[in-house]
């Protein structure tokens, strides 16, 4: 079984794994330099770097680098510590670097106009795979988006219903109307989007997330849309607006874990007032804060 191939049918299926490569070897050791093992998100393995106690903890750091999305290094010494005991004549150190292996993201655009036609040109250029849906034909061309992965022209329901976005996936909506946003919005929130941004005005957001709230959906489910989409670096042309939601797009993918400056009031509103809460009551670790 070819490792390289396995790499790649993993990433053709939206799925995750880590390579461990033996990067360093000083001394005997029960395999290589450059010895390779695959990780697969169901456990699975492809390749060895020596077996043993070695591998078995290999394999769980792969595990948590694969959850992590950040690569390590591990250090064994076979000669100090009994526990890496072979039953050979090993007594080296080896040094074995984990790397994540990630399916693409893929950024699916709802609507196909002006901010749409300058955020599928930024987002491609940082690396998203991106499809862009319109119910136009006249908009969702070939001729405007020639180098996304797939434009499709049709009736967004029937494309919502055969799309399954999965924890690699990150959807922006930005149609040209609010029955529109909140139809799309209605469908995102209960997928396994990894992002789910929506452009608009606060009034419009709290009017859509009303509505919706009203049809059953649980508000838990919005506290994840950014709305407005982007981040909050001044932006007013569509130009700005596209850098400003693909910059949002890479803080999420890369998992930044400082604080941004969002442009959307609902997240500055909820950290704001949790922060509160927790100040009142620090024992409360849990305590949720509730918007009006």
């Amino acid at each position: 079984m070819d490792l390289y191939q396995e790499i790649v049918k993993l990433r053709q299926q939206g799925r995750r794994g880590a390579v461990a490569t033996i990067v360093n070897v000083r001394g005997s050791i029960p395999s290589f330099e450059t010895a390779k093992m695959l990780v697969r998100d169901d456990g699975s393995i492809c390749g060895t770097i020596g077996g043993g106690c070695v591998e078995a903890e290999v394999w769980q750091a792969a595990r948590e680098v694969m959850e992590s999305e950040k690569p390590r290094t591990l250090t064994f010494n076979l000669n100090q510590d009994p526990k890496y005991d072979t039953g050979l004549v090993c007594g080296g150190t080896l040094d074995i670097f984990v790397e994540p292996i990630l399916p693409p993201a893929s950024l699916y655009i709802f609507g196909a106009g002006h901010v749409s036609i300058n955020l599928y040109k930024v987002a491609k250029s940082a690396g998203f795979d991106v499809t862009v849906v319109d119910d136009r034909e006249a908009y969702a061309s070939r001729e405007r988006f020639p180098e996304a992965q797939e434009v499709i022209a049709e009736d967004f329901e029937r494309v919502m219903a055969r799309l399954t976005p999965n924890e690699s996936s990150y959807i922006v909506i930005v149609t040209r109307g609010h029955r529109d946003d909140m139809r799309i919005l209605r469908w995102a929130v209960q997928t396994s989007a990894r992002y789910i941004g929506m452009i608009g005005s606060k009034r419009k957001t709290i009017g859509i997330f009303g509505e919706l709230t009203k049809e059953g959906i649980s508000p838990a489910l919005f506290e994840r849309v950014h709305a407005p989409v982007g981040l909050d670096i001044g932006a007013v042309t569509p130009e700005e607006i596209a850098v400003a939601i693909t910059a949002e797009l890479i803080a999420v993918r890369r998992r930044v874990e400082r604080e941004l400056p969002h442009m959307s009031w609902f997240h500055r509103l909820r950290t704001s007032s949790m922060q509160a809460s927790a100040k009142t009551n620090p024992a409360d670790e849990n305590t949720e804060a509730v918007e009006d």
